[in-house]
């Protein structure tokens, strides 16, 4: 492969080494295949890519040059080429994923957990370590997934050192380990598994009594008690986010590299960052650990898009002497344009040797083959979609209607009149599912838009949650004090009012209520704002001084829609991404209901976000039966 950055140790390395007596160790390399945060996104995705500048032969139906191609990367059935090429040709290779393995998509909401296993065992990592999301069905799911994961002879052990699980537990017996220990030309390599405590405990669902212990004492006591064993290559399999493993890397003892995730950082080139990509940092870190010795640490992005590469040259005392390697980005040869607004074509074969002549200019990019095998594999799971997708997770009672702005009309099954006060009531009810299924969050909020149908009374499928809430969305949760709430509220309403935008960033929220006057100057619209935390107390003015903890989408979050404030938070790093995608999040809050027997109904009044309403012409929809307009 070409492009590789070569990253040198010379100087980390303590030169007392330089005196040490031969023994009956020996220097060796060994190569880490690594991904890491899939969150069930097994299939491949895709990106726009820039080709005016290559003078293509292809044209639009006017005629035109193409400025555009969609490119497809990512996904198992090319990981599966990946893994299995550089495995055939690395040295002493050894394939990690790094934990969050499932959920987040529909293929764990309809297959808990069996299709990633199945592509997993595909791949057949020589170990896993466990992340936060393994434990959000509980231990009993975890188990449900590792069964599934330990059905395959590939057998990977599945590392955890400092999660210890209730007696009751149903992963107390068998399932996890701390470490496992790899043999390469007569020497050992320690890998120990390392989860992220205080997120997995507070933001996940893991049983009453099972123990998430300290990161740092767990790693050391397992790092010493390799070395006892004659273990000194220590390799750190962690879910712990990217600067996390720095500071780890930092303070531990007799650790070589650290491989990692939970932070979904990517790690690479500058000419990837050119590219459009969100690189935070070169590939690999270097740092030293407690010993003055170098560490290597590195982290592979998310959603099977890339295959982190890392060859490390050890002495033969088990101090590292080089690191280097890339991600690798897999990319198909085959390339789709936009034709015309109808119909989308494919490159021709030798356009489409020039787009891939300059993507590869990118270090991290190789176009590859999809495993044919895997695309098999990923089909049979795709064609039990459409009969799964009706499968029934609850029952509505009532007709939800959908609006955006309180009677604006916009219901297909509803009269304007029955939102002509407070607006939807499905969109409440999102924000609501929102916050129940975040333990960590207090409010809700949800954009009006980004809720896309009514909600009729009867069945409610997996499909229908994704027919509500189709896009790509994730939750996050941002700590904002009580002026960036009513801020947010505001800059959500200015974005219709003053700014021409949408409609649809009208505020739904839970936990949260106000009075709306749109008719109002901007900045002076909202007013009464209470706050009920997680809607379990009693109703209380909003302190404009504290801090909430606020679960919202991520298209919001980052400032669009015209949630400027949300944009402002989420570019100072105060929040946090769950990586659920909010469907999944509305299928978890079905979930809860028919689990206590219960189903989905309009909210009680005091619950709707929008308490009362004065419109843009400043007729009062309390006071008045027939405003026109919103």
């Amino acid at each position: 492969m070409k492009g590789f950055k070569q990253l040198a140790i010379a100087g980390l390395v303590t030169a007392a080494l330089a005196g040490c007596n031969d023994n009956d160790d020996k220097a060796i390399n060994v190569t880490l295949l690594h991904m890491n945060d899939h969150h069930s996104h097994i299939a491949a995705d895709d990106f726009d890519y820039d080709v005016s500048a290559l003078n293509l032969s292809a044209t639009n139906e006017a005629g035109q040059p193409i400025e555009e191609v969609e490119v497809t990367y990512g996904g198992f059935a090319m990981m599966k080429t990946l893994f299995d090429e550089m495995t055939a040709s690395s040295v002493n290779p050894i394939k990690i994923h790094a934990g969050d393995a499932i959920t987040g998509t529909l293929y764990y909401s309809l297959f808990e957990g069996e299709a990633d296993a199945a592509v997993m065992n595909d791949i057949c990592f020589d170990v896993f370590a466990l992340g936060n999301h393994e434990f959000d069905d509980g231990d009993a799911g975890l188990a449900k997934f590792l069964d599934f994961l330990s059905s395959d002879s590939c057998d990977t052990p599945v590392l955890a050192a400092n999660v210890v699980p209730a007696s009751s537990s149903a992963i107390a017996e068998g399932y996890i380990q701390p470490y496992t220990v790899m043999r390469f030309e007569g020497e050992k390599v320690g890998l120990i598994g390392i989860d992220i405590a205080d997120k997995t405990k507070n933001s996940s669902q893991p049983d009453d009594g099972t123990e998430f212990l300290n990161e740092m004492a767990t790693a050391q006591q397992y790092i010493d008690e390799l070395r006892d064993d004659g273990v000194n290559k220590i390799i750190l399999v962690t879910h712990y986010q990217y600067q996390n493993d720095l500071a780890l890397a930092q303070g531990l003892s007799g650790v070589d590299v650290i491989v990692g995730g939970d932070s979904h950082t990517l790690l690479g080139s500058s000419e990837l960052a050119e590219a459009g990509f969100n690189v935070i940092d070169s590939y690999p870190a270097l740092t030293t650990n407690a010993d003055g010795e170098a560490v290597c640490v590195v982290q592979a992005w998310e959603y099977a898009h890339l295959m982190g590469k890392l060859e490390v040259s050890f002495d033969k005392k088990g101090v590292v002497q080089s690191c280097e390697g890339t991600p690798v980005m897999p990319v198909t040869a085959e390339f789709v344009y936009e034709y015309s607004d109808s119909e989308d074509r494919v490159l021709a074969d030798a356009d489409a040797q020039l787009v891939v002549d300059a993507l590869e200019i990118i270090p991290e990019i190789m176009a590859v083959e999809p495993n044919a095998n895997t695309e098999a594999l990923l089909a049979s799971f795709d064609e039990q979609v459409e009969v799964l997708e009706q499968t029934v997770i609850g029952q509505v009672a009532d007709d939800l209607c959908l609006e955006r702005y309180p009677g604006q009309g916009r219901s297909t099954i509803c009269d304007a009149s029955a939102t002509y006060a407070m607006g939807s009531d499905v969109s409440n009810i999102v924000a609501k599912a929102f916050l129940m299924v975040t333990p960590t969050a207090d409010i809700g909020i949800q954009n009006g838009g980004g809720v896309r149908v009514d909600v009729a009374a009867g069945e409610y499928t997996i499909a229908d949650a994704y027919t509500l809430l189709p896009f790509s969305n994730t939750l996050i949760t941002m700590d904002m004090t009580g002026q960036e709430i009513v801020t947010v509220l505001e800059d959500a309403l200015s974005n219709t009012i003053d700014d021409a935008g949408s409609s649809g960033s009208y505020p739904y929220a839970s936990g949260l209520r106000y009075d709306v006057d749109a008719s109002a100057s901007e900045g002076s619209r909202i007013s009464n704002v209470e706050v009920n935390s997680r809607v379990a107390g009693d109703w209380a003015a909003i302190d404009l001084a504290a801090t909430y903890t606020v679960v919202t989408n991520d298209f919001i979050a980052s400032g669009r829609d015209g949630y400027d404030t949300f944009g402002v938070v989420y570019n100072a790093g105060r929040f946090v991404d769950t990586y659920t995608e909010y469907a999944q999040g509305f299928i978890s809050y079905m979930d809860m209901l028919s689990d206590a027997n219960e189903s989905l109904s309009k909210l009680p009044m005091e619950e709707y976000s929008t308490q009362s309403y004065i419109g843009r012409d400043g007729c009062d929809h309390r006071a008045q039966s027939d405003c026109e307009g919103y």
